[in-house]
């Protein structure tokens, strides 16, 4: 075997010897300290919530109950639960545009490519920070204490709930995106207003548009349960009929429910890919 031949052998091996060997050990025990990490929080999780299955299967008898009381479904109501449902449809429209309408600029403010200022940025970030904080329940109650009950404090919640939401997401997309084209108006002595409508629009406008459909879609299922605070819709009917032991108007609505969910998402998906 030639000399060639016998250097180009060698080299794997060469190579071989002076790489050190992994630390499994110290891989083995990093691994072993997070999954007993996670047993550990499991474990303090299921004492917090008192979990007990075996009251579950004892009380199986009275979900069945419950079940065979709610069957058949009430269809004659079903003309009395068509406003509740457009109610609860236009509550989540309502809450998703005025969410967009605020979010939009307070997400400029937010995005630190675009900001005026870092003061300015810090406190649209701590707004939409805090509309997100405060759960749409508790938004809920506050609107419903201050305009009384109906579906227009649970439009509100969605509304100010959603600033939070979208205004997070909307704000890292601007952050995310090109800045050749912002640059070159800049450049050209474009004003702010011009660079932000001819530059900043177009190139997140399909994803602003995506995330807002992704928003009417959570919000549709929101508004079903914002009724149990009063806010109107279908959400404050099945409260009803549960207090007054109605089940069978329970399973009814929840028929509705189900299709309305349903629906939505197919369409917000349908619309989703179209934008893309």
């Amino acid at each position: 075997m030639s000399a060639t031949t016998d250097g180009i052998l060698d080299q794997p091996v060469a190579r071989a010897r002076g790489t050190p060997k992994p630390d499994r050990w110290g891989g083995n025990a990093f691994t072993f300290l997070g999954v007993f990490a996670f047993l550990v929080v499991v474990a303090q999780a299921t004492l917090v919530v008192q979990a007990r299955p075996q009251d579950l299967i004892t009380g199986i008898h009275g979900m069945a109950d419950i079940i065979r009381r709610a069957t058949p479904p009430d269809f004659a109501k079903f003309g009395s639960e068509l406003w509740p449902t457009l109610e609860t449809i236009d509550i989540a429209i309502f809450g998703t545009f005025g969410g967009i309408v605020l979010a939009i600029p307070l997400a400029v403010l937010a995005a630190a490519n675009v900001s005026p200022s870092r003061p300015i940025y810090f406190v649209a970030r701590a707004i939409i920070g805090f509309a997100r904080a405060v759960p749409d329940l508790v938004w809920a109650l506050f609107f419903v204490t201050a305009v009384g009950l109906g579906p227009f404090p649970g439009a509100l919640a969605l509304a100010v709930h959603s600033v939070g939401m979208l205004g997070r997401l909307f704000a890292e997309t601007i952050e995310q995106m090109d800045m050749a084209p912002i640059d070159a108006l800049a450049l050209t002595g474009a004003r702010r207003i011009q660079i932000f409508t001819h530059g900043v629009v177009p190139s997140v406008l399909p994803s602003l548009l995506g995330i807002s459909l992704y928003r009417l879609d959570e919000n549709i299922r929101s508004s079903l349960v914002l009724g149990f605070v009063g806010a109107g819709g279908i959400g404050f009917q099945l409260l009803t009929a549960m207090n007054l032991f109605q089940y069978r108007e329970v399973s009814l609505l929840l028929i509705i429910t189900f299709v309305i969910v349903q629906v939505a998402e197919r369409l917000s998906a349908i619309l989703r890919e179209k934008i893309s």
